[in-house]
């Protein structure tokens, strides 16, 4: 019989450092065997700055980069201009692009940049403690929010997909998760569609992906799919939001 199933020849046989019930993982396979089957890991070009993914570059057998905290828009700036005929995505979380790289992420999807973004929101902080992030939903407890996170100190949870798809410049915006199989499936779409844009040279593609952190959440993996199910999703609704046409 032949073999229906095997790992994408653009991850590593690296184990990952990641929690159990992660989704990180997840979203890794779904990017390398996007890369594999458009035929582009030798133009490939990722970038990890500081966070869970910090790490990323031992899990693919393509070039990487690192970034400072929240900068990573703009060292895919400066690759993308220098070198247009790479295929260059940022690999950020939460805090990582929704707080301190707010702006980079802003300007970067205003400007029109031709890279792609993934951007994983699991509503807290995860490799720096669990820290309340700009995704952190009402009455959610972190490390710093031990009370719940309050409207009136905090302000609301931010859309960053609603955030962007407002802007006037053409580019790619959707939401999606991976939290059960049939969300996986949409979610290698939309990544799919987000470096086939790329490719085309058309505009700016960021694809939020809804994910699971049991560890900081203080809830094991089971419980944390549930609750990403039941109070994210509800929030964080999944779709496209913005497409180039």
């Amino acid at each position: 019989m032949g073999k229906t199933f095997s790992k994408p020849e653009a991850l590593s046989d690296k184990h990952t450092h990641y929690c159990p019930g992660c989704t990180h993982g997840i979203i890794h396979r779904l990017v390398a065997e996007v890369i594999d089957e458009l035929g582009i890991k030798g133009r490939t070009v990722g970038i990890a700055p500081v966070g869970c993914a910090v790490l990323a570059y031992n899990y693919f057998t393509f070039d990487f980069q690192e970034a400072a905290h929240g900068r990573a828009p703009a060292m895919a700036t400066g690759i993308k201009r220098v070198r247009p005929d790479l295929i260059v995505f940022t690999y950020q979380g939460d805090g990582d692009l929704a707080s301190i790289g707010m702006g980079e992420i802003i300007h970067a999807a205003n400007r029109g940049e031709k890279f792609t973004t993934i951007f994983v929101n699991n509503a807290v902080y995860g490799m720096t403690g669990g820290q309340m992030a700009p995704t952190t939903m009402l009455g959610q407890r972190t490390t710093t929010s031990p009370f719940g996170r309050k409207v009136e100190e905090c302000g609301m949870p931010i859309k960053m997909a609603e955030l962007l798809s407002a802007l006037e410049t053409p580019g790619y915006i959707t939401r999606q998760s991976v939290i059960k199989p049939k969300y996986i499936v949409r979610a290698k779409k939309a990544v799919k569609k987000a470096f086939q844009y790329q490719l085309e040279g058309r505009c700016f593609s960021l694809v939020e992906v809804v994910s699971t952190c049991p560890t900081n959440w203080g809830l094991t993996p089971v419980q944390a799919i549930k609750w990403a199910e039941e109070t994210l999703l509800p929030y964080y609704k999944l779709g496209e939001f913005k497409t180039p046409e």
